[in-house]
């Protein structure tokens, strides 16, 4: 089934909102080792810290954020995140330590708006579109990063560091703009709950000790930390090393980026349509590892070099798209929306660790401790993913009972086709389902 126009509305709106915030995160990564320089109290250490700072916060509060946003509404609670991270992006604009540009960007990820937004996602959509919408979010996050990579350098170039934040602060508030008056309010009561969008605190300890979402959780938050300690060290490298100048380096990420993009879109077919998602996965990871290898060992060697990155960003990419598939896949039914809260938490908690972890490292032991560490880390993940068993490709189904016996509904939606794991929730009067949608016919739902 299609979108209605209502739905394609709220998702494109909603998605433009999650893409301006995480541009505004973004933009610094390419520059702020580069730029840095100018804040009083700089070192790399501390440099780290601020790339980092602000998944530490994020981390912190994302849960929570989903929780208040269930009792107190999603656009209020989004609102307050939007002004958050514009608070902050002034902070960090007007900073002249590092120490206040730290502060800056923990009140930026202080504004950890994702997870009621991906609520909202779910209250203003059907489940027929619901995964659709979800990847539309998704997409809209890769988009951001790219564009993040290319405009980050083309900005500090001419306005600095300084001009960054700025726009990050008028990117926010653009956001409440769109949110206020393009965003639907939804009209939910208890029967319409989410289990599957937002974080339900008496599942948090059995979704915290799930062992294939435990392999997932470790996976996205060695990714971001990663991720971060080589762009600790990735700008220094193209200036210095292979004589780059930084005003130079957007043009370089471009065409890395969107070729990068191409090259991925192959193996995700294969993954999703053909369901090989396991072996592309742990291929994927076994790639970032030999790609930092390949960097460490050709720093002196520009075209193997940038081979190397570009290969580095295609695994990305490919991981960025297949982590959130397979947690999805994982995740339990009616567990969905714990699982994603604890998977977000784990990301930006990497991003954290990644920023100082690689601050640290480019301080005391130079570039090559930053790459080595990195390959140790991606290695131990590859070894943990490689016990992961086969996923199943299920999607998730809620069904509202309007009355029903819990008992019977769960007998008569357990015996439909396709259908895999069946969750009353009486309170709710919903049952949530895991289908195989290759098997499963809403239709014979509805009929039912």
């Amino acid at each position: 089934m299609s979108a209605v126009p209502f739905e394609r509305r709220a998702v494109a709106s909603l998605a433009s909102l999650y893409a301006f915030r995480m541009l505004g995160l973004f933009m610094v990564l390419p520059v702020l080792s580069l730029y840095g320089e100018v804040y009083d109290g700089s070192s790399p250490l501390m440099l780290g810290v601020a790339l980092g700072a602000y998944g530490f916060t994020q981390a912190i509060l994302q849960i929570p954020f989903g929780m208040w946003s269930d009792r107190w509404g999603r656009k209020p609670v989004i609102v307050v995140g939007l002004l958050l991270f514009a608070l902050g992006s002034v902070v960090a604009a007007q900073a002249s330590t590092v120490y206040e540009l730290i502060i800056g960007r923990c009140l930026q990820g202080g504004g950890a708006i994702a997870s009621a937004i991906m609520a909202l996602v779910a209250d203003l959509t059907s489940d027929e579109n619901r995964t659709k919408a979800m990847a539309a979010i998704g997409a809209s996050i890769g988009l951001s990063f790219s564009v993040a990579l290319v405009l980050g350098p083309v900005i500090s170039a001419g306005y600095g560091l300084s001009g960054i934040f700025w726009l990050t602060a008028v990117l926010a508030l653009v956001g409440i703009v769109i949110l206020l008056r393009w965003v639907p309010t939804p009209v939910i009561t208890q029967a319409r709950s989410h289990r599957d969008a937002g974080a339900v605190p008496e599942l948090l300890g059995r979704t915290l000790r799930n062992r294939e979402l435990m392999r997932l959780n470790v996976g996205v938050g060695v990714l971001h930390c990663v991720l971060m300690a080589t762009f600790v060290v990735m700008p220094l490298i193209l200036e210095q090393q292979l004589g780059i100048s930084r005003e130079q380096h957007w043009q370089l990420y471009l065409p890395m980026l969107v070729l990068a993009f191409i090259a991925m879109v192959p193996f995700m077919i294969v993954a999703e349509k053909r369901r090989k998602i396991k072996p592309v996965f742990l291929g994927a990871v076994g790639l970032l590892g030999a790609m930092e290898l390949v960097m460490a060992a050709s720093l002196d060697a520009s075209l193997v070099f940038l081979a190397g990155l570009f290969l580095f960003f295609t695994a990305f990419n490919l991981l960025e798209a297949t982590l959130p598939s397979l947690m999805s896949k994982a995740a339990p039914a009616g567990s969905k929306g714990t699982a994603s809260g604890i998977y977000s938490t784990s990301q930006f908690m990497g991003a954290f660790i990644g920023g100082v972890g690689g601050g640290w490292l480019l301080q005391e032991h130079g570039v090559g401790a930053v790459f080595a560490c990195s390959t140790v880390m991606i290695a131990i993940w590859l070894a943990v993913a490689m016990t992961m068993s086969t996923p199943r490709f299920l999607t998730s189904v809620q069904v509202p009972l309007e009355g029903q016996d819990p008992a019977a509904a769960e007998a008569r939606l357990g015996a439909l086709p396709g259908v895999a794991e069946v969750v009353i929730i009486a309170e709710e009067q919903a049952a949530y389902l895991k289908v195989d949608n290759k098997l499963f016919d809403r239709q014979a739902l509805k009929s039912s």
